[in-house]
């Protein structure tokens, strides 16, 4: 089956680029938006406006820190957006030690208190472990389509009803490189992540997909992933931007 394809913004792109964007993704066929929940943004808030201008688009977060957000405050601002459409995703923020404790108590807690479904943000295999076990999946990010189909089979054969859904950083055209391989080189320097590619020996550059093989790299991650988050990286950040992105993904999917 092939995987699930979604549209995923910053949420500081803010309310009124998400109620332009948003009807445009559920009526080219998009799964979901994903709304990246940034330092002095909010995802929920984001979330809201998208869902008010939609009626069957998911709505998700990738993620919310629960270092900086309890299980409370999330489930409380939540319990305004539709539950059967809603996807929390946490992940564990700048914490270190006791991270895995952390999240795992944290979706646990999410999933007795909202009708929502929760999903763990993971880059280690602790962390996708308990992902796998304590919630309903995996958002996964900064992978090739080989080692993204490998972490999922690990997901899915630790709980087979475990939703694996994969970010993937995309510029789909020419103007819209400079910005990703600025992203890609952002990534590469944080700690976490550049410990990531070490350990997996992988090369951010080869983790992105590129206007020059948009349909084949997109077809290339749906075969090893339950959903593809299409992180879109454009070269101003305006609706107009995004809408472009999304008529180019049609027709490079179609």
């Amino acid at each position: 089956m092939t995987a699930q394809l979604s549209l995923g913004i910053a949420a500081a792109a803010g309310h009124e680029l998400a109620r332009r964007v948003a009807p445009a993704a559920e009526a080219a066929g998009f799964h979901g938006l994903w709304v990246n929940d940034t330092p002095g943004q909010d995802a929920l808030a984001v979330l809201a406006a998208a869902a008010a201008v939609t009626e069957r688009l998911v709505l998700a977060t990738g993620v919310l820190p629960v270092d900086r957000r309890t299980p409370d405050e999330i489930a409380a601002e939540a319990s305004g957006l539709p539950a059967g459409r809603l996807v929390l995703g946490i992940g564990s923020g700048q914490v270190r030690t006791g991270a895995v404790e952390l999240v795992t108590d944290a979706a646990t807690a999410l999933r007795r208190r909202t009708g929502a479904r929760v999903v763990v943000g993971a880059l280690g295999p602790r962390m996708r472990r308990a992902g796998a076990t304590a919630s309903d999946g995996l958002l996964l990010s900064w992978l090739t389509p080989d080692v993204a189909a490998e972490q999922a089979a690990q997901a899915h054969a630790i709980a087979p009803s475990a939703h694996v859904a994969l970010y993937v950083r995309t510029a789909a055209d020419a103007a819209g490189v400079a910005p990703l391989d600025e992203e890609a080189a952002r990534y590469a320097g944080y700690p976490a992540y550049a410990a990531n590619f070490a350990r997996l020996g992988l090369d951010v550059a080869d983790t992105v997909i590129r206007p020059a093989d948009l349909g084949g790299r997109i077809a290339a991650y749906r075969a090893g992933v339950d959903e593809v988050v299409l992180r879109a990286i454009t070269p101003t950040g305006s609706a107009e931007d995004h809408l472009r992105f999304i008529d180019a993904v049609a027709r490079a999917t179609a």
